[in-house]
């Protein structure tokens, strides 16, 4: 894989409450393309990252149906990938990459 499909792989890290309380059990979360397979984003982060994982989880949430102005729309589905790390590694996600 090249080094500009590791950028399209992780497109950014998730910020939340419930993203932040994983970090504390040495897990990252980002959010990835829906055709991004557990592979390819274990290889991006480590190759980002300089890092090893242990284990890549996938969450697909199915985009809601909404309205605005009284028009229906849907929201877009999104991929969020939990990546756990093998220990002694650790990902600050606040600095971003260099």
């Amino acid at each position: 894989m090249s080094a500009l499909k590791y950028y399209d792989t992780i497109i950014a890290p998730v910020i939340t409450e419930k993203a932040t309380l994983l970090s504390e059990k040495n897990q990252v979360v980002f959010r990835v393309p829906l055709s991004a397979t557990k592979k390819e984003i274990k290889d991006a982060v480590e190759k980002l990252f300089n890092v090893k994982v242990g284990a890549v989880n996938t969450i697909v949430r199915k985009g809601k149906t909404k309205q605005f102005r009284g028009i229906p729309g849907k929201r877009s589905d999104t991929k969020n990938a939990i990546v756990t790390l093998l220990a002694g590694y650790s990902i600050d996600v606040t600095t971003g990459l260099s």
